[in-house]
């Protein structure tokens, strides 16, 4: 069974997600900032925020979970102790 989480420990992981992500939003903003400066219409200028929310709230949510922690020992088919680490067919 898992252990349980406390609430430190979950803050502490959306506070690392959020400073993770942080750097490909504040980027994505600024792009945006940068097109409606250059005078491009608002409606295309727009166009590219649900597509960047989207890459930076997939990220914020990989990295709230701990994907970055995963042992890299992991094997996808079995632990190759008893020698069948490929799947049956």
């Amino acid at each position: 069974m898992a252990a349980s989480r406390t609430d430190s420990d979950d803050r502490l992981d959306r506070r690392r997600a959020a400073l993770a992500v942080a750097p490909f939003l504040a980027i994505g903003l600024f792009n945006l900032a940068l097109l409606l400066g250059w005078g491009l219409e608002p409606l295309w200028a727009f166009a590219i925020l649900p597509p960047m929310l989207f890459v930076v709230a997939v990220g914020w949510v990989a990295f709230r979970h701990g994907f970055h922690r995963r042992s890299s020992e992991v094997r996808i088919y079995g632990d190759g102790s008893d020698g069948s680490d490929r799947p049956e067919r």
